[in-house]
């Protein structure tokens, strides 16, 4: 999964970049894509978007550009306040979380198999509903964000409190600790239900809740990215996937929509998510 999920990072950003083409000029144009939970380190990954960026930047004759990968919203701000970036890719919690700090405005969507928060699961091999896991062990490595949990996941069918919450670092170490039983209940997303439906020993293990199904990475603007430099790289969104040079990489980070998109379509989980 540490490949794949290295491939996936690589791409999101070439895919940025690529489409940024519309808005070449002399200013460097920094891409940010953020993405939590992830299996894999930044330290792995930013060579690879390093190079991927700069390869991006000559064919598209680019002046100067750079993309950054990061795995934990607290390291936002200083990449903000030092590369004044232009665009980004958020996972959702992050992207609630962060965006009126840093004025983001959704211009697209990008929904991955590999990048997960597309639903979020609660599994158990003892318990056969959510009943059944509240004051047990619930191991998640998502529980950071407790107003993203209770509000936009579960919708207030559970609060953590409920629960004796093992908060992990790992993404899949979770999963693990349900299998080994030092957990009762797992809350994981659906990337991380499909590695578990890889494992031979996952057999016992069932769903024993699942949330409404949410959107996806939002692809956002930042305020420094000029008015018609904006409109060019979200009308380039939708047929990305469908050129030649990006088929390949589209394919390897298991993306299955690409396209444009407005703050309508995030409209009822910021509702959810609140001030």
């Amino acid at each position: 999964m540490r490949q794949r999920f290295l491939l996936a990072a690589i791409a999101l950003v070439w895919l940025v970049a690529g489409t940024s083409a519309l808005g070449a000029g002399t200013e460097e144009i920094a891409i940010l894509v953020l993405k939590e939970h992830g299996v894999g380190s930044p330290t792995l990954a930013q060579p690879y978007v390093d190079r991927f960026t700069a390869l991006v930047a000559q064919q598209n004759d680019w002046a100067a550009a750079r993309g950054q990968y990061l795995s934990i919203r607290s390291a936002v701000g200083p990449f903000v306040a030092a590369r004044n970036p232009h665009y980004g890719m958020f996972s959702l919690a992050a992207f609630l979380a962060l965006r009126e700090t840093y004025r983001l405005e959704v211009i697209g969507r990008v929904a991955s198999t590999l990048a997960g928060g597309a639903q979020y699961f609660v599994v158990s091999k003892t318990a056969a509903d959510l009943a059944g896991c509240k004051g047990k062990t619930l191991a998640s490595d998502h529980t950071d964000d407790t107003r993203f949990v209770e509000r936009v996941v579960a919708r207030g069918q559970f609060r953590l409190a409920e629960f004796q919450v093992l908060r992990n670092q790992r993404p899949l170490q979770s999963v693990h600790q349900v299998l080994n039983g030092e957990a009762d209940c797992a809350l994981i997303d659906d990337a991380q239900l499909s590695e578990l439906r890889h494992l031979d020993v996952a057999g016992d293990v069932r769903v024993a809740w699942k949330s409404e199904p949410l959107p996806p990475m939002a692809v956002v603007a930042f305020p420094a990215a000029p008015v018609a430099e904006r409109k060019g790289f979200q009308a380039s969104l939708r047929g990305l996937c469908q050129a030649a040079a990006a088929q390949l990489a589209c394919k390897e980070v298991g993306i299955r929509s690409l396209d444009a998109a407005s703050e309508s379509d995030y409209a009822d989980v910021v509702s959810l998510y609140g001030r």
